[in-house]
């Protein structure tokens, strides 16, 4: 088999592909040969050392990946409800970027009707993700308003899609006109292309009565004025700092590391409570071994899937020798929908 390993932090040159005996199923496992691999900025993240179940789960060296898509070719003792040619799409608390892979039984699930095995390994990481940030936590009500930012991203996208099946008013931030039509066709109603409007005015005209949910990525950035910005009752999730990371070159910027830890907000519980909004983070990585919570996820997903409610992310493909590549054009903020190997 092939993987991608990395040794240590760093940059794009620390993903090395390497030739290794493929893994056997423990028990409770299934073998996966994989056909294709999604691509996550998390993974970006991953190789620059900072992501913390990384570390806490695997350490270094570590192969990076949260989901891929492919055929069973072997199965665990004990395991049952999987057979052996299978198509299957699985989350993987690390070690996706693979040619075959073994995984916990619970974390696999047939492909979804109607997806490639490419379009399926795009899915599970961000509609999770998605599914998660506005219904399990959010709980997000017909007729409420959600800001989603980066909305023409895997996530934004995803949560544009749960936040119109929902039958929420979305509010879509994108960075650039290229980008605009994406995050409409998703199912954002108002879209802000922070490079051509001022961003919070625009929020504050498309949303005068202030925003329900605020889904936010970005960190230091946006955080304190996607609070500010919601309404009594209000809910801002967050889900990762990305504006606290390089967009060239690969590698951790120390001083902007500090400066952003400097400027992320606290919230009091007091402020909270008299003010009635609530602020909810979370890591996913964190809970793939709680299996009711995947398979709830998943159900909504494919059960959208099916419906023809939700659709799957526009994917762009690279070959794995070019994994440093699709790395390189996640990090550049251009990029629109999913990325795969």
């Amino acid at each position: 088999m092939r993987k991608v390993v990395i040794s240590a932090p760093g940059g794009h040159e620390r993903l090395t592909l390497v030739d290794t005996e493929a893994p056997r199923p423990a028990p409770g496992e299934v073998r996966i040969a994989v056909t294709a691999i999604g691509v996550n900025y998390a993974d970006c993240v991953v190789r620059m050392g900072l992501y913390a179940s990384a570390q806490e789960f695997v350490g270094w060296p570590i192969t990076p990946g949260f989901e891929v898509a492919g055929v069973i070719d072997a199965l665990g003792e004990g395991v049952t409800g999987l057979a052996v040619g299978a198509e299957v799409v699985a989350v993987t608390r690390f070690g996706g970027y693979a040619s075959s892979v073994c995984v916990p039984a619970h974390q696999v699930f047939a492909v979804p009707q109607g997806l490639s095995l490419a379009e399926a390994a795009a899915v599970p990481s961000v509609y999770l993700t998605a599914w998660y940030a506005l219904h399990a936590l959010a709980h997000a009500r017909e007729g409420e308003t959600v800001l989603v930012h980066s909305a023409a991203g895997g996530v934004g996208g995803a949560l544009c899609q749960f936040g119109r099946r929902a039958g929420c008013r979305v509010i879509g931030v994108v960075g650039g006109p290229h980008k605009v039509e994406a995050a409409k066709a998703a199912g954002a109603e108002v879209v802000i292309d922070k490079s051509r409007a001022s961003l919070w005015p625009a929020v504050k005209a498309a949303a005068p009565a202030g925003l329900d949910v605020a889904c936010d990525a970005n960190g230091p950035e946006t955080l304190r004025h996607s609070y500010r910005h919601l309404a009594a009752g209000g809910r801002l999730i967050v889900y990762g700092f990305h504006t606290m990371l390089p967009r060239t070159g690969g590698k951790p910027n120390l001083l902007k590391l500090a400066l952003g830890f400097v400027r992320t907000p606290w919230f009091s519980p007091l402020a909270l409570t008299n003010e009635n909004r609530g602020v909810l983070g979370f890591n996913l990585s964190y809970m793939f071994h709680r299996a009711p919570l995947l398979i709830e996820g998943m159900a909504a997903i494919a059960g959208g899937l099916a419906a023809g409610e939700l659709r799957p992310p526009p994917i762009t493909t690279y070959p794995l020798d070019q994994v440093a590549q699709a790395h390189r054009d996640l990090e550049s903020g251009r990029t629109v929908g999913k990325w795969c190997c």
